[in-house]
């Protein structure tokens, strides 16, 4: 088989060919393709410079910015594997992936080094490779700045293959820790050229990327904007600004962006005299995804955007991209994720058997991707579970009608997705369940306006035992990231949380009790 280029194949493709032409910028700065791989090549350097080797784990937390655009080329060049970690982990969580990834370095923006300085022996590894982004580096850290200049630009690196390790991405798991799935540089490659097929991208677009860097969503698209040689704006605002966003698309004439529903909700609750302001004409394609839209959120996008054809994602960090709702079945199959796409060759749904079930009744969603992950990192136990042959599941079900489109029923076992972020319910029960007055907690997500979900916990007490909503919750946020704590606490004797024979709670049942149906 033919070589796949890398990421830092196609930047250093065009550089040659396109020296000057923006490949990407933020509010700070602007990288042509020429500077992109000077930049991305001494990066790669020096850290191969510090002792690291082909093959070596580089963690790295930052909000978005500019740098993660040369960290993902560099570390490609340099044949090191990305650790990307979602700036809204605590620092027990950032501590258990460090650990489990063997990581030997890490790039940090200047607000997150406190947070890695506090674990930092749990990491022994990370004491003499810490690298900062930003002005006026801590003590004991290295300036990114300094390290691209410190680089020997003659290094020379060891080959890079399609089937290396490009990137750990390490998602919740329904047992509370999270697991690091495998991603390669071919897989990077082929999920970019089904993105651009399928969507009909080309060198000439312009990408606005909001979501957070250290997600698939931004890492899969902003992938393919480089294989084509087009243009990538990173959003870099510490918190969502709809006019902001409303303005940048204007001025930018960006032609592409991938939101949540949530964002959509936000810029639609703007003014009407604000919102015509903006000319949005240049707006052709716009991707919703991670959470469920209302139709009055998608006929409100449609309105907002002249122009704009509005597509609906179903995937995985795993399985990649899976089923795409097209822009004319948006409203025929509202509530549908589509049916398969450029780069998925068939869906297959299976019972507790693995036997296909007939269109209409519910089963385990298993995808046959050309770009399908490699596995989890240390658990091959969890990757035998993901597959069955090369068929992936990451424990969707699903039902398909006639017509082929596929309609999620529960995602992964009863996650919860608020604002775009993953949450386990497993996971919160456990860190409520730890609290010493709580006897037993089940927590299930339910629909929100803004969010489209959250976090709802349903706690029974021991006996003699009083407790306090904001009590539970300040527990929660002292353990968890912020997106997975209770939004809502109930106290509930123990026979009104529902279970089948087994004791198992019936999450479905207790939804249905505090999450009315939302049309």
């Amino acid at each position: 088989m033919s070589q796949l280029p890398t990421l830092a194949d196609a930047v250093a493709r065009h550089a040659r060919l396109t020296p000057d032409k923006l490949g990407a910028r933020d509010s700070r700065r602007r990288l042509s393709f020429a500077d992109w791989h000077r930049r991305a090549h001494c990066l790669g350097a020096a850290l191969r410079g510090l002792g690291l080797v082909k093959g070596d784990r580089v963690a790295v937390i930052a909000y978005n910015c500019l740098e993660w655009m040369e960290i993902y080329v560099g570390m490609a060049r340099a044949g090191l594997v990305i650790v990307p970690l979602n700036f809204r982990l605590t620092a027990a969580e950032i501590a258990y992936i460090l650990a489990h990834a063997e990581v030997g370095a890490i790039i940090a923006g200047n607000e997150f080094c406190a947070t890695i300085d506090s674990i930092r022996d749990q990491s022994p590894r990370l004491a003499a490779r810490r690298i900062a982004i930003g002005d006026a580096p801590p003590e004991g850290w290295q300036g990114y700045e300094a390290l691209i200049a410190s680089a020997d630009p003659g290094f020379v690196f060891d080959a890079v293959r399609g089937e290396d390790t490009c990137a750990l991405m390490y998602t919740s798991g329904t047992t509370g820790r999270p697991k690091g799935a495998i991603r390669s540089h071919g897989g990077s490659t082929l999920i970019a050229l089904a993105t651009a097929l399928e969507m009909g991208f080309g060198q000439d677009d312009t990408a606005l990327l909001v979501m957070p860097l250290c997600h698939a969503n931004s890492l899969y698209f902003g992938t393919t904007f480089v294989h084509l040689g087009a243009t990538c704006i990173i959003d870099d605002r510490r918190g969502f600004d709809p006019e902001a966003l409303l303005r940048t698309l204007a001025e930018d004439r960006v032609t592409f962006t991938s939101l949540v529903p949530t964002h959509y909700i936000m810029m639609l609750g703007l003014p009407d005299a604000v919102r015509r302001r903006y000319d949005l004409s240049a707006v052709g394609k716009l991707m919703i995804s991670s959470a469920p839209a209302r139709q009055e959120t998608k006929r409100g996008i449609l309105a907002l955007f002249p122009n704009g054809k509005l597509h609906e994602l179903y995937g995985s960090t795993e399985a990649g991209w899976v089923t795409l709702l097209r822009p004319d079945e948006q409203i025929a199959k509202l509530g549908s994720v589509g049916r398969e796409w450029a780069g998925s060759g068939a869906i297959r749904l299976l019972d507790a058997e693995r036997r296909e079930v007939p269109d209409g009744e519910v089963g385990e969603l298993f995808s046959r991707t050309a770009y399908v992950f490699d596995g989890y990192w240390k658990s091959p136990e969890k990757t035998a579970e993901a597959f069955d042959g090369e068929w992936c599941s990451v424990g969707d079900m699903a039902r398909r009608d006639e017509d082929g489109f596929i309609w999620l029923v529960d995602r992964k076992s009863n996650m919860i997705i608020s604002g775009g972020e993953n949450v386990y319910p497993s996971e919160v029960e456990a860190t409520l369940g730890a609290h010493p007055k709580v006897r037993d907690v089940a927590v299930v997500g339910v629909p929100h306006e803004k969010w489209g979900e959250a976090v709802q916990a349903v706690v029974v007490l021991h006996a003699r035992q009083t407790a306090t909503e904001q009590e539970l919750r300040d527990w929660c946020r002292a353990r968890l990231a912020g997106f997975k704590c209770p939004s809502a606490i109930a106290f509930v004797d123990e026979h009104q949380i529902p279970r089948n024979a087994t004791g198992k709670v019936l999450h479905r049942e207790l939804r249905k009790q505090f999450a009315p149906a939302v049309s």
